[in-house]
């Protein structure tokens, strides 16, 4: 990590009355990168503590759904680091091939360039200058936040490092028949013209039709008609297809149709897919599923089979062994000339037309020649690609996939999987390391990740795309006569066959296959320079190749390839002797950090990255890459929207780092963080010409969403402009001069930011009251036992809470210790004596040491700012050796990063000090409560006329009760005087004096009532619910406790209240 300010230290000067994240920040990372202290050493002591950093995509800076994510990652790793662990936090880039390949292109566009300008090889030195440019900004990003990475190992999936790694499991997987070329169909994004793997599309619920299209009979002695949403597919038709259950089914066996347009005749073939209409299936006596299925109630009993644009015609035409005809060129217009030829005259208004024009083509020549018979509006689901956000097309293509569907992946995910969260026995297969280990928080997704391993389909890896780790294999066509040695009777045309011969001595892999003319495909697959000797080897290997007619494959993989292999490329698999630079420890860094402890992710790669990276680490290094997945919620926008770099709705980190700071950011977005709920982030705007914070306007974009409008107008002067984020991120508009970019704020973040400026404050406060003179101590007061116990059971409910990934429960756990109970409640407890009292300083002081380690996971910067200030304290101590707190040890140290986590000890809770001090609470809350509906000044010192058990309490409270309400006096009830204010206490009352010069009697008539009056709606509305039977008996039983206890105590503030007006 590199220093951003200059080498002076935190505690140079005095702590400022104030905190300014802006300054301290610099110097806090300055002062981290200086004593290297995020450096991972993988010899050191203490258990390992790994975790990976979901690399992100370099097509753009990081917005706050990448800020939440990295910020309880920083969380668990700050809070290991001070544990002791050796804790590892590697951090990198993701080439992201598609979404950056389309960046780029729309960059170039906008310049009047088209990546047919280019070579190859100038297109990619394009897109590493993009990728340059955006590391560097996602890296100073998570600097900025202050994410404790090991920056000197941050790795990208496309550099030397990870390179060897795609190349070698590429290798692996060829030579195991587990990586194949076939023709199938695929996904294909016509927008980004490449194939998309399954996990690729999302399922949209669309608006639409469906089209009832008559096909004549070729005898010529009626039609049948076909219900479809694709009407232009119809030009690819290869039979129609109906259930051999459906009573007209014998009539047409052996027929065909005459297909309109084309003048194709195509079978009509039987099969079981076919849904039958519904009054047949009630006719057949099918039964309700059957009769009440929704498609039934569309089906017309006929199904147009388009084997080459749809995956169930696909199947159907296997099981038939239908033809079929592709009909369409890759950027999804109507083609002859990509598999269809047989297009009649009669097809050339279609040739050249989008699929949305061509639809309403198709359906206009059924209608002038009387074939439409009828049209019903219709929802249905449609694949989208999660890029370019365009429907996908099933595409009939050649292709490259992986056999995931082979038990040493699917099979072994499955047995991965924790048994108390699969759903049943996993499959049988060989016994590895990790069988039963996977753990998912929430446990629900388990569901989502066995669901998939279950259902999976061979995984396609190829992309037409320049921009990634181009496929290392060499392939040509020859014929059967002209093949050398055995690659002729080798061939088959259901599998790529392994060969051997000069190419595998010297270090490839050799495979082929007979293609459906009967021509043969030889493919050399090649493994990473090293495993061939070297890069002249590798290059007089290739040379030979070219001049024996072999070509590269110019397909790149699929990015989820390289980084499935994430936990084994980052550190340096299979071999990393071979780079020592980057690698300097050798095998012992995979040794000690994969497998790793947790991967903090979002649901939505569940099955894009964690089920390939499970799969990929089991199969090449028999053990699972992490033990724990926890999913975290997502961050949406304002409008529910989920915050995305191709959406351009992401809010830049930085923009709330310079509104409120990092801590700020940090802690609201932590103690956002409730389970998977997802998180709305309504923001507003900061203009740049005035500093006002304003609410944007808002524009529906063509895809629907809702987004701020590219530019603005200043809120103080509507002459001058502004350009928002989402202006620059779709390129609709660039900042200048006149029109700069504004910020983005949200008032979200103020919690945030006054949670750090409390514990500035109290610190400051702390800090004041530690110096001599005092003197040597008693016994601890009431006040001093209930801290000590309440930060023991803080540093519980802490641990606990990030044991089990809950985020929030940490953050509020901090919040409410901080801020109520040390704050609020200790601080002006010990206010008058704690000048005086050495131990109660050293208490003071061992708590505020506490607290700020303990907070310093989520809030880094405040807390190492304020850590040299509070140890310089250290004086105050009896010694060094010596530093903790009653059950707290608390081991000194320079800075907080390094200071080891408070050690929670043996010693037990103070149940009685804790229940006393919050009696002491209750009735101080009571008397302020009082004196701020009697408009009490703050200075008045009033008296408190008190029964014996409650003179107890105040005495053992040892003047924490005078000091925090504001008492003169404390007497016994007896001596009251006339017109004392009575205060419901524990079934009982209290009396009140001296609060005005003279009492109102009416005033206080008055304020009794009141309370009386709520206090009766307080008591029939528990008695309400507990007189539900419904209630008691099914809601949990501490609920129906609670309510008791808030009924018994809401009759003892009645029947006080009662008697106060009565004494009246």
């Amino acid at each position: 990590m590199s220093a951003t300010a200059s080498d002076r230290s935190v505690a140079d000067e005095a702590l400022p009355r104030s905190y300014s994240p802006h300054e301290a920040e610099p110097l806090v990372r300055a002062e981290w990168a200086k004593h290297a202290d995020f450096h991972a050493d993988p010899d050191g002591s203490g258990d390992a503590f790994g975790m990976l950093i979901p690399p992100p995509n370099v097509t753009a800076a990081l917005h706050l759904g990448h800020a939440f994510n990295n910020t309880l990652q920083d969380i668990l790793t700050r809070f290991h680091r001070m544990r002791g662990d050796r804790t590892l936090w590697m951090p990198g880039t993701d080439h992201a091939g598609i979404a950056t390949q389309t960046v780029v292109e729309k960059r170039l566009l906008r310049d009047g360039r088209r990546r047919s300008d280019f070579t190859r090889e100038a297109f990619v030195e394009q897109v590493q200058g993009w990728k340059d440019e955006y590391e560097a900004t996602i890296l100073g990003q998570l600097e900025e936040m202050g994410c404790s990475c090991d920056f000197e190992r941050t790795r990208f999936t496309m550099d030397p490092v990870c390179a060897d790694a795609v190349r070698e499991a590429f290798h692996r997987l060829f030579c195991d028949d587990l990586i194949y070329r076939g023709k199938r169909l695929v996904n294909w994004d016509p927008a980004t013209r490449t194939a998309l793997a399954d996990d690729e599309v999302e399922m949209r619920t669309v608006p639409g039709h469906m089209w009832y299209l008559r096909y004549p009979l070729a005898d010529g002695d009626g039609h049948v008609t076909v219900a479809t949403t694709r009407p232009e597919t119809m030009l690819g038709d290869t039979a129609v297809a109906v259930n051999p259950r459906d009573p007209r089914a014998a009539a047409l066996r052996g027929r065909s149709v005459l297909l309109p347009i084309v003048g194709r005749e195509i079978p009509i073939v039987e099969d079981d897919y076919v849904v039958l209409p519904s009054a047949i299936a009630e006719d057949l006596g099918l039964g309700a599923e059957a009769i009440n299925d929704p498609k039934a109630a569309l089906a017309t009993g006929f199904l147009k089979v388009t084997p080459a644009h749809d995956p169930n015609d696909w199947d159907i035409g296997l099981r038939h062994e239908l033809e079929a005809i592709n009909v369409m060129a890759p950027d999804g217009t109507i083609s002859d000339v990509h598999g269809w030829d047989d297009a009649s005259e009669a097809c050339a208004e279609f040739i050249g037309l989008s699929r949305e024009d061509a639809r309403k083509a198709v359906v206009a020549w059924f209608k002038r020649n009387d074939l439409l018979e009828d049209i019903r509006d219709h929802e249905h689901a449609v694949g989208h690609s999660y890029r370019s956000h365009v429907p996908v097309e099933p595409y009939l293509s050649d292709q490259w996939y992986v056999r995931v569907t082979d038990d040493r992946f699917a099979g072994s995910a499955l047995r991965a999987m924790d048994d108390g969260q699969r759903g049943d026995a996993a499959p049988a297969g060989p016994a590895r390391e990790g069988d039963g280990d996977l753990v998912f928080f929430p446990d629900r997704y388990a569901k989502t990740f066995q669901n998939w391993h279950e259902n999976i389909r061979d995984w396609c890896i190829s992309r037409q795309l320049w921009w990634g780790h181009r496929i290392p294999v060499w392939s040509r066509i020859v014929s059967a006569a002209d093949a050398e040695g055995d690659v002729a009777s080798l061939a088959t045309d259901d599998s790529m066959t392994e060969v051997s011969g000069d190419w595998t001595a010297r270090g490839a892999a050799h495979r082929v296959r007979r293609l459906s003319d009967g021509s043969i495909e030889e493919s050399i697959c090649l493994p990473r320079a090293a495993a061939l000797g070297g890069e002249d080897a590798e290059s007089s290997l290739r040379a030979d190749l070219e001049s024996a007619g072999f070509e590269q494959d110019p397909d790149v993989l699929d990015t989820w390839f390289s980084s499935a292999l994430w936990p084994l490329s980052t550190m340096g698999w299979p071999d990393p002797a071979a780079h020592p630079d980057a690698i300097p420890e050798g095998d012992r860094l995979l040794e000690a950090f994969n497998p790793g402890n947790v991967l903090c992710t979002a649901r939505e790669i569940i099955t894009l990255w964690v089920s390939r990276m499970v799969m990929f680490n089991r199969y090449f290094l028999g053990r699972l890459p992490f033990d724990q997945v926890f999913i975290h919620a997502m961050i949406q926008d304002g409008h529910g929207q989920k915050m995305s770099k191709s959406l351009g709705n992401g809010v830049d980190p930085r923009d709330i780092i310079r509104s409120h700071g990092s801590d700020a950011m940090r802690f609201t977005l932590a103690q956002l963080a409730t389970g998977s709920q997802d998180v709305r982030m309504p923001v507003d705007l900061v203009c740049p010409h005035t500093e006002e914070t304003f609410t944007p306007a808002f524009i529906r974009n063509s895809s629907g969403h809702q987004v701020a409008a590219p530019l603005q107008k200043s809120p103080g002067d509507p002459s001058r402009e502004m350009v928002t984020a989402y202006g620059v991120a779709v390129g609709e508009v660039e900042p200048s001069a006149d029109r700069p970019l504004a910020r983005n704020t949200s008032s979200r973040f103020d919690l945030g930011r006054n949670f750090c400026n409390k514990l500035w404050n109290a610190t400051r406060f702390a800090l004041g009251n530690l110096e001599p003179p005092a003197v040597e101590d008693g016994a601890p007061s009431l006040a001093d036992r209930w801290i000590v116990s309440r930060l023991r059971r803080t540093l519980r409910e802490v641990e606990d809470s990030l044991a089990v990934y809950q985020f929030n429960r940490y953050a509020e756990a901090m919040y409410d210790f901080i801020w109520r109970d040390f704050c609020d409640w200790y601080l002006e407890a010990v206010k008058p004596t704690v000048r005086d009292r050495l131990d109660q300083q050293r208490r003071l002081h061992a708590v505020l040491d506490a607290t700020l380690r303990m907070l310093h996971p989520v809030c880094p910067f405040v807390t190492e700012t304020l850590w040299p200030h509070v140890r310089g304290l250290d004086a105050i101590r009896p010694s060094l050796e010596d530093t903790g707190i009653e059950g707290v040890g608390l081991p000194p140290a320079d800075r907080c990063i390094i200071a080891a986590w408070p050690e929670l000890g043996e010693t037990t809770h103070d149940e009685d000090a804790e229940a006393m001090f919050e009696r002491v609470r209750t009735l101080v809350s009571a008397i302020r409560n009082l004196r701020g509906e009697r408009q009490v000044p703050p200075k008045r010192r009033i008296t408190l006329h008190a029964p014996a058990g409650v003179l107890e309490l105040v005495s053992a409270a040892g003047g924490a009760v005078e000091t925090l309400a504001g008492l003169e006096a404390v007497h016994a009830d007896e001596g009251a005087p006339a017109g004392a204010m009575a205060l419901p206490f524990e079934g009982g009352q209290v009396l009140l004096s001296n609060l005005v010069d003279a009492v109102d009697v009416d005033a206080e008539r008055e304020r009794l009532t009141r309370t009386i009056e709520a206090k009766r709606k307080q008591v029939a509305g528990f008695k309400g619910k507990l007189g539900n039977a419904g209630y008691v008996q099914n809601a949990p039983p501490h609920l129906v406790e609670e309510t008791r206890r808030m009924l018994e105590a809401a009759e003892a503030d009645l029947a006080a209240a009662e008697a106060g007006l009565e004494s009246l």
